[in-house]
């Protein structure tokens, strides 16, 4: 524990505010501990004027096979090159505001599938070519009489069902088959052991046979946490508390990323034990503060964590939700 105060340390000494005009001439900050260490590249992703290419980010990140990080925000989705470089830009409102994101890949290519909050929706399309191969709006034979739909994550199960969270109204989570056909849905609003309080990010838990959900419960009282469920809406288990605001959760082996929105990222092993936590921000006035322009950013110290993914050396892409658009690559350390 104290070689991991000790990374924190640095980290904060080492904290530089980016230069518009500089931003490779900032240091990069160690962070995490033990086998979860990392450093910062400043700079990843900016165009030639040191500037984001990204605007404002309120969304996820996922990485196909090829290497290539595609990650959302208010104007689409952009796609990235190991490097930093952009490889593809899929924009307009279809593409736009897609609060998560997950990959697969199925018998005909690789597929983005897309929790649209503002547009009531959930999405699927081509992560290659960007043809919308599927909507999902507010299923209507579900007989619910819901005043709002606000979906705000979606994960895909290993025979191709998709589930879709509506996090920022009912808090019910809806299942559909691949075609889109509504099979079900399950949970409520509240903050009892099987409610949600803003069933905000979920995916599918591949560490467990079969495979479950793992959801966040960002809101729940008196603190954030993290939920199992299996593929057919049962409750297994609270699986940890105390996260804050957990935003979103990827999974690589036995670790799981966990981005909490007051400005850190949470790893936990396969016994979901925290075994490292990154980019921690101290600062009242910055974390889970949107409002924060580059020119005031600190190497690494991340102000609202919103989404993550890991590439397939173990490095970690991290997303902020914030009004310049930010997206950190972090290097995890031999």
């Amino acid at each position: 524990m104290n070689k991991c105060l000790n990374y924190l340390a640095v980290a904060v000494v080492l904290s530089v505010t980016v230069s518009l005009s500089a931003a490779e001439k900032v240091a990069p900050v160690r962070m995490g501990c033990g086998i979860m260490t990392f450093d910062t590249v400043p700079g990843w992703g900016f165009d030639e004027q040191g500037r984001s290419v990204l605007g404002p980010t309120h969304g996820g990140v996922v990485i196909d096979k090829a290497g290539n990080i595609y990650t959302s925000a208010k104007i689409g989705v952009i796609v990235f090159s190991p490097d930093g470089k952009v490889v593809r830009r899929f924009l307009g409102d279809e593409y736009s505001n897609i609060h998560d994101m997950e990959i697969r890949e199925e018998a005909d290519g690789e597929f983005i599938y897309g929790a649209r909050n503002a547009n009531a929706e959930g999405i699927k399309f081509n992560a290659e070519t960007g043809e919308m191969i599927l909507k999902l709006p507010f299923p209507e034979e579900s007989g619910l009489d819901l005043k709002k739909f606000a979906p705000t994550a979606i994960t895909v199960a290993p025979n191709g069902d998709i589930i879709l969270s509506d996090g920022y109204a009912s808090n019910y989570i809806f299942k559909f088959d691949k075609t889109g056909k509504y099979l079900s849905h399950f949970g409520k609003k509240g903050n009892g052991l099987k409610e949600f309080n803003t069933a905000h990010g979920m995916t599918l838990d591949t560490r467990y046979d079969p495979p479950r959900l793992l959801i966040c419960d960002r809101n729940h009282q008196p603190k954030g946490r993290l939920l199992h469920y299996d593929l057919d809406g049962n409750f297994i288990e609270e699986v940890i508390t105390g996260l804050g605001m957990p935003t979103s959760v990827s999974i690589q082996g036995d670790y799981v990323s966990v981005p909490d929105l007051h400005g850190r990222l949470v790893i936990l092993d396969k016994t979901n034990t925290i075994v490292a936590v990154l980019g921690n921000n101290e600062d009242p006035k910055t974390n889970r503060n949107f409002n924060v322009p580059q020119d005031q950013w600190r190497e690494g110290i991340f102000s609202g964590t919103h989404g993550s993914y890991w590439d397939k050396e173990g490095n970690l892409y991290v997303q902020d939700w914030n009004v310049s658009g930010r997206l950190m690559k972090l290097v995890r350390v031999k």
